[in-house]
C-alpha cells in the first residue's frame, strides 16, 4: 500500500516536475553555462572566454542604463500596485456582487500583453490621445506621455498596475476572507475604532498574503518587458530601457548570446538576493498564527 501510495504521488508530481525541469531548471544551467562563452546562438561551437562577458557588461553603460531604469520602475511600481490592491481589496470586501467586481478588476491580467500595449498606446498618444482628450475637456494641456523622458516611465507604471493590479487584489480579497470576524467584533466591543482594527488586526492577520504579493510584485517589477518593448522600444533615448529589454537585445539582435545569458545571470542573482532579504525580514513582521 505504502509503495502504491508513493508511485500514484510520483505520477501526479511528474507533469509538473517535467515541466520545471524543461523550462526552468535546463535552461538556467544552460545559460550559466553560455554566460562564459561567446556564442551568436547560431554557430555549432562556442568560444570560451571566463567571465568577459560579465565584465563586459558591468563596464557597459546600455547595462547601467537599463538597471537604473528596471530600479526606478520598480520603485514606483511595487508600492502602488500593492497599496491600490489593498483599497481595492478592503472596498470590495463586504458590498453585494462582490464576485462581479472581482471579475472585473481581474478581468486585464488574462488580457494579452500585446492587446494591452497597443491599447495604451494609443489611450497615452500624446497628439490624439484618448487620455489627453480628456484632460483638454478640463483645459489641461496633457504630457507626452510616452515620447517626453521624463514621463515615459510613469506611463509604463501606469500600465502595468492597471494590468497586474487585479491579481493581487484578488489575493488580498481571499486573505481578508479568511480573517475570523470575531477578532473584529471582539475589537469593537473594546472600543477599538476603524483604524485600529484594520493596524491591529487587519495587517498582522493579513501579513502572510501580503508577504506573498509583496514577493510577486518584485519579481515582476524586475522583469518588466512587454510594455517597453510594445509601448516604446526601450525608448525616448533609452528611457524606458529595462533589464529584460537589455537581454532581449543583446541576444536576439546583436546575436551576443554570451553577453545576455550574463546580464540574465546578473539579474537573477539580483531578485534571489532581494528575495533572500525579504525572506530573512519576514521574520519580524509576517504573522502566520490565526
Amino acid at each position: 500500500m505504502q509503495k502504491r501510495r508513493r508511485m500514484w504521488g510520483w505520477v501526479f508530481v511528474a507533469p509538473q516536475f517535467i515541466g520545471l525541469l524543461i523550462f526552468a531548471l535546463i535552461p538556467l544551467v544552460m545559460s550559466f553555462v553560455i554566460s562564459f562563452h561567446d556564442w551568436d546562438g547560431i554557430a555549432d561551437t562556442m568560444k570560451f572566454v571566463g567571465v568577459k562577458n560579465y565584465v563586459h557588461q558591468a563596464m557597459d553603460s546600455d547595462f547601467q542604463k537599463a538597471l537604473v531604469n528596471t530600479v526606478i520602475y520598480s520603485i514606483m511600481y511595487i508600492p502602488l500596485n500593492i497599496v491600490l490592491a489593498l483599497i481595492l481589496a478592503l472596498a470590495v470586501q463586504k458590498i453585494k456582487g462582490k464576485t462581479l467586481y472581482r471579475l472585473f478588476y481581474f478581468m486585464p491580467v488574462v488580457t494579452g500583453s500585446v492587446s494591452v500595449g497597443v491599447i495604451w498606446t494609443w489611450i497615452l498618444n500624446g497628439d490624439f490621445g484618448l487620455l489627453n482628450s480628456v484632460l483638454a475637456v478640463f483645459g489641461i494641456n496633457g504630457p507626452k506621455w510616452l515620447t517626453d523622458t521624463h514621463m515615459v516611465l510613469l506611463s509604463i507604471v501606469i500600465v502595468s498596475v492597471w494590468w497586474n493590479v487585479g491579481y493581487n487584489m484578488v489575493l488580498l480579497l481571499a486573505g481578508l476572507q479568511n480573517i475570523p470576524e470575531v477578532y473584529y467584533e471582539a475589537a469593537e466591543i473594546d472600543g477599538a475604532n476603524k483604524w485600529a482594527r484594520f493596524r491591529n488586526i487587519t495587517i498582522p492577520m493579513l501579513s502572510p498574503t501580503l508577504f506573498f504579493v509583496l514577493i510577486n510584485t518584485i519579481i515582476s517589477s524586475f522583469q518588466v518587458f512587454d510594455q517597453a518593448f510594445v509601448m516604446t522600444k526601450g525608448g525616448p533615448v533609452k528611457a524606458s530601457y529595462t533589464l529584460v529589454y537589455h537581454i532581449y537585445q543583446s541576444a536576439f539582435v546583436e546575436f551576443k548570446m554570451g553577453r545576455a545569458c550574463a546580464a540574465s545571470m546578473i539579474l537573477f542573482v539580483i531578485i534571489l538576493a532581494i528575495t533572500m532579504v525579504q525572506m530573512y525580514g519576514s521574520k519580524r513582521w509576517v504573522n502566520y498564527e490565526q
